[in-house]
């Protein structure tokens, strides 16, 4: 058995100014910038209420959209659980997977970020894939 949960919603910004984007999602959210921003960091995560799902504004490469992150207990099981719905896995990183659902829309896939997994994370059969 493992369990996952949604952790992150990731605004990804093809941008030169970071900490504007941040500003921008920040007041349309209405969740606070941080106190204190490195401006090295790839990503923003904004001020989200305990528990909550996390906000990160994210410096990418690519062209500008959104992902979701889902943390679990287990990534090999998790992967596994979602190439048999259908995702496919687009590449293997050190700490995340990111996949590919069959809708085109990417996601990674990663070990807790937040408080509150133990408490409010789905419980998967592995070898059912079911929810238990």
């Amino acid at each position: 058995m493992h369990r996952s949960r949604l952790g992150n919603i990731v605004i990804d910004c093809n941008t030169g100014d970071l900490l504007a984007d941040a500003r921008f999602w920040s007041q349309a959210l209405g969740y606070p910038l941080p106190e204190t921003i490195d401006g090295d960091s790839p990503f923003i995560q904004l001020l989200t209420p305990p528990g909550e799902v996390q906000v990160i504004i994210q410096r990418v490469g690519h062209e500008a959209r959104a992902h979701l992150d889902i943390d679990t207990d287990s990534i090999s099981d998790e992967v596994v659980r979602l190439e048999h719905l259908g995702a496919t896995v687009v590449t293997r990183k050190d700490a995340w997977v990111v996949m590919q659902a069959p809708s085109g829309h990417r996601f990674c896939v990663g070990s807790p970020y937040r408080a509150g997994f133990d408490e409010h994370a789905n419980h998967w059969n592995t070898s059912t894939d079911a929810k238990t």
